[in-house]
């Protein structure tokens, strides 16, 4: 930002002393600082620390030249000798360093340097909010930017020069016309403004015309009653457009003098002589930035008189008539204000404030922000968040009183999107289109991925609406936007006959921009042989559901409690030891253990059939299957009696029995009719014990160099050993061990999320991959259908989290006797 757009800042004073005349570079450029002549001193402090040999002097030099690269909005040179004094530990004499270099940060969206930056001026200064605040906006910048507005923005190109032009107001009751702020080219006046070595600021005029083109901007006025040698600007009207309020800053020789708001009436294009408002404040005092309530009763402007909150502070002045004198100013309150500056206010319909500030929490420099008045006074301020704000400075907003969400505003930024800036600070329209939103997407079936034909979607809304669809003959499916609203959340349900359904939610609740939402959907067709369950899996002659698997469980809930009209048969089956009818009865009570679990989680039990087929359908694999690294079973293999008999040991044996104890579901029919559901049954797991007698044994432990413990399992067959981590939240494992798992066939190509190609690309595996794991065995406890993340960071081992583990079964870690004992 251009300061020089901040009228009031400046308190003009000029002395007929020659600077040249001065031997001494530093007391010169200390002089033009006090002055504000920032500019000027830089380059004298320049030169005063080449001749300067003293280090604190040096020091205190380089600090008055970031300063004036700050004030000069210069943030990058700025940033530059900041960085050198906070190295040289100055800072610990200025700790105010710490916060203009944060803020330096800030505004080049250097966050990441920032942070620390300001939580070290908070052990300096613990009782200055303004260091929190830093370290606040930092965190809630990406945030911002990831929610952005649906504000659409484009640059005044036709308006904006190469120089500085800001702060526009609307200039006649058909909101056509502007009086906007500029130094450019042409300006009044001779000089150069010694504060930023640019122009004087004047106060110009444009028309927009029935095309849309605006006419290259002209000074309101030539006669020298508005424009004069110093600089004006930041202007208002009245609601009926027949006064003008503005800002002029005083520039007499050796006179101290401030800035204040005048007023002026009009006719047509001709104004009167200005008037200066008593607001307050003395002749020095810094007043600008004017805004007007509709009735002309109300004055709202900024200030830097001493009653504030630091910096400049927005006030507001009232009067009984248009005619009399404003009253005594007031503060507006520490909600608005901060210890920084607070600019350029607006009224909106005299019930919404909006206006800049650089101490609000924000992405950097000046931001907008608005507040609602309540009886109380005004509501905490909001962002605006972007692309209205971003890191560099943005402020000066006004509305058309005549459109919902429309008007101009004023920012320093390079570009935006495919719109770039013409100079410093340019003027930028804005327009917020109504909010619209569809949805669409594609159905598939799972198995072939060919599109479905006529699959029902049903859309409900949390407004209460409720809509029914198909897809087409290339199995799309749409929603339009008289369909799909803001701030809505949709339940989806997709349905085809003899497919099992699926359900989704799509939501635009806080969603701020137009967007054409994509959902596609997969559906599974209904087998029509029986579906294994995902290894559930039961010790000998034992019928009890263990509690890891009631885990696996879970995904027969969800598709149960996604296509209600199922009926389902849960088949058990046994080994083929012990007899016929032992087995039997054995395998009655497994599959009973399961539809026990299934109603105590709400599924409604005349969907649910219990049959135990004992030993008479053995298992045939769809599969192969490792014991210790080494493959032992063949996909497509019949886990007969005679079969397993032949294996060459008793574990492959031992094992082979073990798969034949399994659990199936088959859709019978898909005809039931759901009763009215009373309420959702939430139970804990609960083990359904019939065969309440259970084996303890143990396993040796281990521990790590961290001294975290362990112990041997077989993943998918393979030998290795695992780790309990309880800082995890997902099981994990080194590169190298899980090379060895995927070379010595424990897990393959197929096991991994996403591109084969690029996840195992280069002989190695990215590091995040995730692989799924289909069994880890303990002893004869086991764990089932788990996914675990390569790392790269993690030198060796493979590590369970808590909840991983305690799928494994309820456990004890006997540190004294060296061993884990499952119960």
């Amino acid at each position: 930002m251009n300061l020089s757009r901040l009228l009031f800042f400046i308190v003009a004073i000029t002395f007929s002393t020659s600077i040249f005349a001065q031997r001494n570079f530093t007391e010169a450029a200390d002089r033009d600082f006090e002055d504000q002549k920032y500019s000027v001193a830089v380059d004298k402090y320049k030169k005063a620390y080449s001749k300067v040999r003293d280090r604190d002097e040096k020091n205190r030099i380089r600090f008055q030249m970031a300063e004036c690269y700050r004030l000069m909005n210069n943030p990058k040179r700025a940033v530059v000798y900041y960085k050198s004094l906070y190295k040289n530990d100055y800072y610990k004499q200025e700790p105010i360093i710490l916060l203009h270099l944060g803020d330096m940060f800030k505004a080049n969206q250097e966050y990441d340097e920032a942070i620390p930056v300001f939580e070290e001026f908070m052990k300096l200064r613990p009782d200055d909010p303004r260091g929190a605040d830093g370290v606040k906006s930092c965190n809630v910048q990406k945030d911002i930017y990831a929610h952005p507005t649906n504000h659409q923005l484009q640059n005044l190109r036709d308006v904006n020069s190469r120089e500085d032009d800001f702060a526009p107001s609307y200039a006649s009751e058909n909101f056509n016309d502007l009086i906007f702020t500029s130094n450019r080219e042409g300006s009044t006046g001779k000089d150069n403004d010694e504060w930023t070595g640019m122009n004087f600021t004047d106060l110009y005029y444009t028309r927009q015309d029935r095309k849309g083109e605006w006419s290259t901007p002209d000074l309101i006025e030539s006669e020298g009653k508005i424009n004069t040698e110093t600089n004006e600007g930041n202007s208002t009207m009245n609601s009926s457009f027949t006064t003008l309020y503005f800002t002029r800053c005083g520039n007499e020789k050796n006179k101290e003098s401030g800035c204040h708001i005048y007023s002026s009436k009009r006719t047509g294009r001709t104004y009167s002589d200005p008037e200066i408002l008593d607001l307050g404040g003395d002749s020095t005092s810094a007043i600008g930035h004017p805004t007007i309530s509709e009735d002309g009763l109300m004055i709202v402007f900024a200030a830097d008189f001493p009653q504030g909150y630091g910096g400049k502070d927005l006030w507001f002045a009232k009067r009984k008539t248009s005619s009399d004198e404003f009253g005594l100013a007031k503060n507006l309150g520490p909600t608005i204000n901060t210890p920084e500056d607070e600019l350029f206010p607006f009224l909106r319909g005299d019930t919404v404030l909006y206006f800049a500030s650089n101490g609000q929490i924000g992405l950097g420099g000046l931001d907008i922000f608005k507040s609602k008045k309540t009886e109380n006074g005004w509501d905490v301020p909001v962002n605006l968040g972007f692309p209205v704000n971003t890191n560099a400075d943005d402020f000066a907003i006004v509305f058309n009183p005549e459109a919902q969400e429309e008007g101009f505003f004023s920012s320093n930024r390079k570009e935006y999107e495919s719109e770039r800036s013409k100079g410093g600070d340019d003027i930028w329209y804005f327009i917020v289109p109504p909010l619209e939103f569809t949805l669409a997407g594609v159905v598939k079936d799972d198995r072939t991925l060919q599109f479905i034909e006529g699959a029902e979607v049903a859309m409900v809304g949390s407004d209460g609406s409720s809509i029914v669809t198909q897809t087409n003959s290339i199995g799309r499916y749409e929603f339009t936007k008289e369909q799909f609203l803001p701030k809505t959340t949709y339940e989806l349900a997709v349905s085809k006959d003899n497919y099992f359904s699926v359900k989704g939610s799509v939501t635009t609740v806080g969603v701020e921009r137009s967007k054409d939402f994509e959902r596609d959907f997969v559906l599974q067709p209904i087998p029509k042989k029986p579906i294994v369950l995902p290894e559930i899996l039961y010790d000998l002659a034992k019928w009890d559901l263990k509690p890891q698997y009631q885990d696996s469980l879970q995904g027969l809930i969800k598709t149960l409690d996604e296509n209600p009209t199922l009926v389902v048969e849960l088949a058990s089956h046994t080994d083929a030891r012990d007899t016929d009818e032992r087995n039997d009865i054995l395998s009655q009570k497994r599959a009973q253990s399961v539809v026990d679990y299934l109603i105590l989680r709400g599924i409604d039990p005349e969907r649910l059939v219990a049959k135990g087929y004992g030993e008479r359908v053995p298992r045939e694999l769809t599969k192969n299957y490792y014991l210790n690294g080494v493959q032992i079973l063949d996909s497509a293999t019949v886990l007969t009696e005679e079969y397993i008999n032949s294996l060459p040991n008793n574990e492959i044996r031992e094992y082979a029995h073990q798969l034949n104890r399994r659990t199936e579901f088959t859709v019978l029919r898909n005809d039931f009719v759901p009763k009215e559901k009373i309420a959702d049954v939430t139970a804990p797991k609960i083990d359904i014990v019939v065969n309440p007698e259970a084996e303890e044994h143990k396993v040796k432990l281990l521990k790590d160099e961290e001294g975290r413990f362990g112990v041997r399992c077989e993943v998918n067959g393979y030998p290795i050993n695992v780790y309990l981590d309880q800082r995890l939240r997902q099981p994990v494992i080194c590169l190298d061990d899980a090379l060895k798992l995927l070379r010595d066939g424990a897990i393959s190509k197929d096991d991994f999320a996403g591109d084969p190609s690029e996840v195992l690309a280069n002989s190695t595996i990215q590091d995040n991959a995730v692989f799924l794991v289909e069994e880890v065995k303990i002893e004869r406890n086991y764990i089932t259908m788990f996914e675990v993340t390569v790392s790269h960071k993690l030198q060796k081992g493979f590590y369970l989290d808590t909840d991983t583990f305690s799928m494994i079964g309820k456990y004890k870690i006997d540190e004294e006797s060296g061993f884990l004992i499952f119960e």
